[in-house]
């Protein structure tokens, strides 16, 4: 780390090689997409591969990135940007082993004694990197950033995407059917869903396909992962935004409204992860959802309009990235 910046150098090596795979594979992927025509629970058989690459190689940098402001305890950030690493790696060679050069269903998938060793394995490989990634949350409370609206981002943003990551753990829970197969003895062919109320596979959004029938968890699973880079990118824009409106020189108010930008993304993934639950497509919502996200809004504007109007004056304010 120089006073000028993050240099490639400095970055978590096993993690940014992550990245770069995922960059290739991501090319690979598009390529697949309009080559091969072929369809596994009837979407595109490269679309899975595609999405994962894009979801796992902008979470990858951004750990390293993340991982490159440690100081207290390095070596043990270093060790669980490894464990990330080659658990999510292991993961994805195995997705597209068992998708693109076997042909078979890879998530849930149970039909044969090989489909449930692989399905244990990537399981297996998202626990430890669900463990890393509960580490890393725990090292960051110990941390001390010049910039305390930023530490607030990176510490709210990484519990955040946790959050997110458990909510994945719900797609490992029979559905009804499936329970029922195994109550009256028998194996069904999978176990798990990302769908709640309704199969995989059916109508969904484009490109995401996110169910437009049911509930989907992939949704706060995608929205909780996805807080490490947004909340982040949020206390980035304020010191940006700080050049232009004096108010926000004040690392109090960046601060307060890290916090508030925090409360209404967690708001915002506890609906999602509501609405699945209960087996609401995201396309469809009821009175009671758009009641908790108007509750929600509702109070993010009002904490925001208090903490710019609410500035204490000190002074030996912090300013932090401004001319």
């Amino acid at each position: 780390m120089s006073d000028n910046g993050i240099s490639l150098r400095s970055l978590h090596r096993p993690l940014v090689v992550l990245t770069g795979a995922m960059a290739v594979l991501c090319v690979v992927s598009l390529l697949g997409l309009l080559a091969d025509d072929r369809v596994i629970v009837d979407a595109p058989i490269w679309l899975k591969p595609f999405k994962f690459t894009v979801a796992i190689g902008s979470y990858a940098i951004t750990l390293a990135l993340l991982l490159s402001q440690v100081r207290r305890g390095r070596r043990i950030g270093w060790w669980l940007g490894t464990v990330f690493a080659a658990g999510i790696g292991l993961d994805m060679a195995l997705l597209v082993f068992q998708m693109i050069f076997l042909g078979r269903q890879l998530h849930f998938n149970r039909a044969v004694p090989a489909d449930t060793a692989i399905n244990n394995v990537v399981a297996g490989g998202a626990y430890f990197a669900w463990l890393a990634i509960a580490a890393v949350v725990v090292l960051l409370l110990f941390q001390r950033m010049p910039d305390r609206a930023l530490s607030s981002a990176l510490r709210w943003g990484t519990g955040l995407s946790l959050a997110g990551m458990t909510a994945a753990m719900f797609m490992y829970t029979g559905t009804p059917e499936q329970q029922a197969v195994f109550r009256a003895g028998g194996q069904p062919s999978t176990f798990g869903a990302h769908t709640v109320g309704a199969p995989d596979g059916g109508p969904g959004l484009p490109v995401t396909g996110w169910s437009t029938v049911g509930g989907d968890l992939r949704i706060p699973h995608f929205i909780g992962l996805h807080a490490m880079q947004a909340l982040p990118l949020i206390a980035l824009g304020l010191v940006l935004l700080a050049r232009r409106y004096p108010v926000l020189r004040a690392d109090v108010v960046r601060r307060r409204l890290v916090r508030t930008a925090a409360f209404g993304y967690a708001g915002m993934f506890a609906i999602l992860m509501w609405q699945a639950l209960r087996g609401q497509s995201v396309a469809h919502p009821d009175f009671w959802t758009l009641l908790a996200a108007a509750g929600v809004l509702g109070v993010v504007v009002a904490a925001s309009a208090l903490s710019v109007r609410s500035r204490p004056v000190f002074r030996s304010e912090t300013v932090v990235g401004v001319g």
